[in-house]
C-alpha cells in the first residue's frame, strides 16, 4: 500500500501540479536522429608473418568394400572355397579394444604372409551406427561390425588391405567378413 502524503507534502504537491502544462493531444511528429559520423580507424601495419601454406588435405579415404578383386577370387570367396589363413573374434570387446585387436591381427597376418583374414564381429543390425545407447549398454548392438570399414580405411596397414568381403556361411556368414591382404612381392 502506498504511503499517504502528510498535509505539508500535499500542499507542496498542489503548487507543483498547478505549474504543469498538460501535453497536447496530437502526437509529436517523429524526427529520426541523424546517425553520428564515425570515421573508420586507420589501418594498422601488420606485424604478423605472411600466411603459411595451407595444410595438406588428408589422403583420400580408401573404401575396401567396393575394391575390385579378380573375378576368380570373388567367385571362390562367394562359394566358400577359400580357406582363411587366420581368424579373429571381436565379440565381447569394446570398440577401442576391438580396433586395437584388429590392427594387431592384421600386422601379425602380414608378418606371416597371410592372404585372407577372417574377422568375426557379429551381425550388422540395420541402423546400428545410428542407434542411441540405451539401458546402460556400452554401445549399440552391431557397432563393431558397423565400424569395421572405417577402421580398415584408417588402419596403419590400409595400403596392404586389398578388399573387404562378406564371409561364406560356413565361415560365419553375415556375422563375419574376409579381409583380403596384399602379399609382399619379391619373396
Amino acid at each position: 500500500m502506498p504511503r499517504r502524503l502528510d498535509p505539508d507534502e500535499a500542499a507542496l504537491w498542489k503548487k507543483v501540479a498547478a505549474t504543469v502544462k498538460p501535453l497536447a493531444k496530437a502526437p509529436a511528429p517523429f524526427v529520426p536522429a541523424t546517425p553520428p559520423t564515425v570515421r573508420p580507424p586507420k589501418p594498422q601495419p601488420r606485424l604478423t608473418a605472411p600466411p603459411a601454406a595451407r595444410a595438406p588435405l588428408p589422403p583420400p579415404r580408401r573404401t575396401h568394400g567396393s575394391a575390385t578383386l579378380d573375378g576368380h577370387w570373388d567367385r571362390r570367396l562367394r562359394k566358400g572355397l577359400v580357406r582363411p589363413d587366420m581368424s579373429i573374434d571381436l565379440h565381447g570387446h569394446s570398440l577401442a579394444s576391438a580396433q586395437a585387436l584388429l590392427d594387431e591381427s592384421i600386422h601379425r597376418a602380414l608378418i606371416r604372409g597371410a592372404r585372407v583374414l577372417l574377422v568375426v564381429a557379429g551381425r550388422l543390425r540395420p541402423g546400428a551406427d545410428r542407434l542411441p545407447v540405451m539401458h546402460g549398454d556400452p554401445r549399440p548392438r552391431g557397432a563393431i561390425r558397423a565400424s569395421l570399414p572405417d577402421w580398415l580405411a584408417v588402419s596403419p596397414h590400409a595400403d596392404r588391405i586389398v578388399a573387404l568381403r562378406p564371409a561364406h556361411i560356413s565361415h560365419g556368414g553375415a556375422g563375419a567378413v574376409y579381409v583380403i591382404l596384399r602379399r609382399e612381392r619379391g619373396d
